[in-house]
């Protein structure tokens, strides 16, 4: 890996949920494509705002892209939850894809700590 945030967990945990994003949003119906690209974004975005905060020369630069990834994790969160109300996505697959938020926001949350304490 010639990067070093490809080494961190929590990284190749949010390609992993992105590359999972894809596979299950891309037979989604005509007319849910707005949810499709929403929840795509959202999930690409966790990923890239981890690897960009890693690229930032300050303590507060990366911590502010670790928040936007965070947010990203938030985000993605309604955009699940209506994709299983519409029935786009199995109730399983809604389970384990917001399990896999979870654990990838307190991976981040636990960054930003990090972070945080580093200063004291």
């Amino acid at each position: 890996m010639a990067f070093a945030f490809e080494k961190l967990l929590v990284y190749q945990k949010s390609v992993d949920f992105a590359d999972a994003i894809c596979s299950k949003t891309e037979n989604f119906p005509r007319g849910y494509g707005f949810l499709s690209d929403q929840v795509n974004r959202a999930s690409l975005s966790i990923a890239a705002n981890i690897a960009e905060g890693n690229g930032r020369f300050t303590k507060p630069d990366r911590r502010n892209f670790f928040i936007i990834a965070r947010g990203s994790v938030q985000e993605c969160v309604p955009l699940l939850e209506l994709a299983s109300r519409r029935n786009l996505i199995t109730p399983p697959d809604h389970d384990s894809l917001k399990s896999n938020l979870e654990e990838i926001a307190r991976m981040l949350s636990g960054l930003i700590k990090g972070l945080d304490n580093a200063d004291n």
